[in-house]
């Protein structure tokens, strides 16, 4: 106990060494531990909900319109093995969750199917009795819930009754692997987070050990063998790691708490893929994982010594590799085609721009130096390349997180603008009409079109919503998406200027002069990506039990959820079609809406009539936007100001452990306060030149997250755009940190010089 109070007596020395650990281990544990914890927990959703409804297909009615529990209850009459799957969100916003009901499961057992799948505890993790979930739904209308009759494999079309047919079962569209990349790339943003703490970790602790050489030193004079040493080193880091880790899981998923419905609402919207209720990540794995982090890199020298030659050869031929590991990164993310070469890329730049940082800003000042006539000039650039080497870790650190900063923000800002655009194109219209639930739109599109202003304008059109089933005509140049492969179906007409003024990404000829004449279809990006579609190629689509054989006259973007779409006129729906849902879309211009809504309540007769107006669904749609970054958002600025600080704290110690050779800048004649000028220039000019280097890198990523990981992991492609007042807000952080550097600085000329010591010391200092 007397040889670790020894040991332990540094921090009471310097107690802003252990709060700055303390800190930075909390911090990234908190980071690390809420991502982790919202992407288990998603994962565990997809996983749980695709156990019960793997393989299997559910009963549709032919005429369209949803099914409910009287038809649930003539199936089954007529001796169909089906099950209601009733999805009900959650009242307090936590998850969704699904009444099963079990007696009605029974016979999937019975028809030798595996049992287990349905053996699940009805707890509202996330299954619930049917009775129990149909009580949070408001009633029959409640479109929080939606109720799907699963079917046994044994049952065939034909033993359905009339007005039934079979089709398959999946939570939303085939997004399995857009959802998986979306959480792959929370996954990659939290072990960025965790390579940043890591480095700032490591030089932090490493100073701390340069600072203890002599204690060491003295121990061993009085018998304490250096094994000791360094078992009471580990013992050390870990009460400090397990202090430190446990309150930042506990802060980790209290933040994934927080964030958790606008994480859920996100899934929900982007990928139809909903978070449930229940799913929880183990407290253990969160809080081995972390403590196996920061004891690795802590302490990697002292569990397993390196060979000195090894790290000599390599620390000499370190500029080519970093040279060669840029060099191969930057190729293989323009040549990679999936998302984990991608990913392997990026680390490979940020290894070879991270080892290179410090060699330029080294290399640079050495050249000032000796380019200098002045002798403070030369002994500024001088000192400058010694802390460029010294100070090489969190200096990379911040460096990573100013350019991930750059590039999240670029993409965050692009999606905005770009969402923005695409928003108002589909909200072109002032407002929405719904069409009431068994009436007929013609009467309502005959009384619009006779109006002589909407005439004239052209600003209104019939908007219908279904589904259809889709496979390629040419079946040898494509895979087939088989008949029971369903695409959202947006039918409208007239062809008119609140659709024409769509941006289409690839076209052909005159493509909306065709579509008008109803000669082609448009399909969404998503879908094009998907099946590898382009602009001429021939599409079967299904509609109604009718088969209709048109080519692709246009690829639009969709930032919506990846699902796959087919835009058609609505003059080729076939009469038996029945729409999912339909409304007018309508800019009234100098007709009052008023006298829309009494027209069509008249044409329709009946009292009253839906009407949306549009500057209501955009701001709705910009908070989901919203709810969706604010998870990317928190990460980077806390990352950001993590960084910042632990550069902060950094540089304050290293340079107090210099403060004996400033202090010769008096000897050399200089004033205190020439002194502290040139404190202040070291200062910003070391976090002014991190940050330069940074803004390539950033921008480079920016490239990459908009070019190659978005288009890989969502199915829709984004405009490259870079922000210079970013780079000014960037720059201007980086010399607020250097000034505060400075300042404090300031005060330790103040204080009585030590012995000079620094980081470099554990293998050799810079005099």
């Amino acid at each position: 106990m007397t040889l670790f109070a020894a040991l332990f007596s540094h921090y009471r020395r310097h107690p802003l060494q252990l709060l700055a650990l303390a800190i930075m281990i909390v911090v990234a544990t908190m980071l690390w531990t809420g991502v982790s914890h919202l992407t288990h927990q998603a994962r565990a959703s997809f996983g749980q909900s695709e156990q019960a409804v793997a393989e299997r297909r559910q009963v549709v009615r032919s005429d369209g319109q949803s099914v409910a529990v009287a038809d649930f209850v003539t199936l089954r009459r007529a001796g169909v093995c089906v099950m209601p799957w009733l999805e009900v969100q959650r009242p307090d916003a936590q998850g969704r969750v699904v009444g099963v009901d079990g007696l009605a499961a029974s016979c999937f057992a019975g028809a030798g199917e595996a049992a287990q799948a349905w053996n699940q505890p009805l707890n509202g993790k996330p299954f619930l009795d049917i009775r129990d979930a149909a009580a949070l739904t408001t009633g029959p209308d409640d479109r929080s819930a939606e109720l799907t009759l699963l079917v046994a494999e044994q049952v065939t079309e034909a033993a359905l009754p009339e007005g039934y047919r079979l089709s398959r079962f999946s939570l939303g569209p085939d997004t399995g692997e857009l959802g998986e990349s979306f959480l792959l790339n929370l996954d990659a943003l939290g072990v960025l987070v965790l390579l940043i703490t890591a480095l700032l970790l490591r030089s932090v602790y490493q100073l701390g050990l340069a600072q203890r050489r002599d204690s060491f030193a003295l121990l061993h004079r009085f018998g304490v063998p250096p094994v000791s040493v360094n078992r009471l080193l580990v013992l050390e880091m870990a009460l400090l790691a397990g202090l430190c880790v446990i309150p930042g899981v506990a802060l980790g998923r209290l933040l994934a708490g927080l964030l958790g419905s606008g994480f859920g609402q996100a899934l929900d919207n982007l990928f139809d893929a909903p978070l449930y209720a229940g799913q929880e990540a183990s407290w253990l794995s969160s809080v081995l994982t972390m403590m196996a982090v920061v004891m690795v890199v802590c302490l990697i020298d002292l569990i397993r010594p390196v060979s000195r030659a090894p790290v000599m050869l390599l620390a000499g031929q370190r500029q080519s590799l970093a040279l060669a590991a840029l060099l191969l990164g930057l190729a293989l993310a323009m040549v990679a085609s999936s998302l984990v070469p991608v990913f392997i890329a990026v680390a490979l730049v940020f290894v070879g721009a991270g080892l290179l940082a410090p060699i330029l800003m080294s290399g640079l000042a050495q050249r000032l130096a000796r380019a200098a006539p002045d002798p403070l000039k030369r002994w500024h650039f001088a000192e400058f390349g010694v802390l460029a080497r010294r100070l090489a870790l969190p200096l990379v650190a911040l460096q990573f997180a100013l350019a991930m900063v750059l590039a999240v923000q670029a993409l965050v800002t692009v999606f905005e603008a770009t969402f923005d655009e695409w928003l108002s194109q589909r909200l072109a219209a002032d407002f929405f009409v719904e069409v009431p639930a068994g009436a007929d739109s013609g009467p309502g599109v005959d009384w619009l079109a006779a109006q002589p202003v909407l005439a004239a304008s052209g600003d209104w059109q019939r908007v219908v919503r279904g589904e259809a089933e889709l496979m390629m005509a040419d079946a040898e140049s494509h895979s087939e998406t088989g008949p029971g492969q369903r695409v959202d179906l947006l039918a409208v007409a007239p062809v008119g200027r609140l659709l024409t003024q769509w941006r289409l990404q690839a076209a052909a000829e005159q493509p909306w002069q065709a579509f008008a004449r109803g000669e082609g279809i448009m399909i969404n990006e998503q879908l094009a990506r998907r099946q590898e579609l382009a602009v001429g190629e021939t599409l079967n689509l299904t509609v109604a039990d009718e088969t209709l054989s048109l080519p692709v006259l246009a690829i639009y973007p969709d930032y919506g959820r990846p699902a796959g779409e087919v835009l058609l006129n609505a003059g080729l729906l076939p009469a038996a079609f029945q729409p999912g849902f339909e409304s007018l879309s309508i800019n009234p211009g100098d007709l009052d809406m008023a006298t829309v809504v009494s027209g069509l309540q008249r044409v329709w007769q009946v009292e009253t009539v839906t009407v949306r107006n549009n500057e209501r669904i955009r701001v709705l749609a910009d908070t989901v936007f919203d709810q969706t970054f604010l998870l990317t958002r928190a990460m980077t600025v806390l990352t950001l100001i993590l960084a910042a600080a632990a550069l902060l704290i950094m540089g304050w110690v290293f340079f107090s452990t210099r403060v004996w050779y400033y202090r010769l800048l008096a000897v050399w004649g200089l004033r205190d306060r020439e002194v502290a000028g040139q404190m202040v220039r070291l200062a910003v000019s070391l976090t002014i030149g991190i940050a330069v280097l940074a803004l390539p890198l950033g921008i480079w990523l920016t490239w990459v997250l908009v070019h190659r990981i978005n288009p890989l992991a969502f199915g829709w492609s984004l405009p490259m755009a870079v922000y210079p007042e970013f780079w000014v807000e960037l720059i201007g952080l980086s010399l607020l940190i250097g000034l505060s550097i400075a300042a404090l600085m300031r005060r330790q000329l103040q204080q009585p010089a030590t012995i000079p010591a620094s980081a470099g010391s554990l293998s050799g200092g810079d005099r």
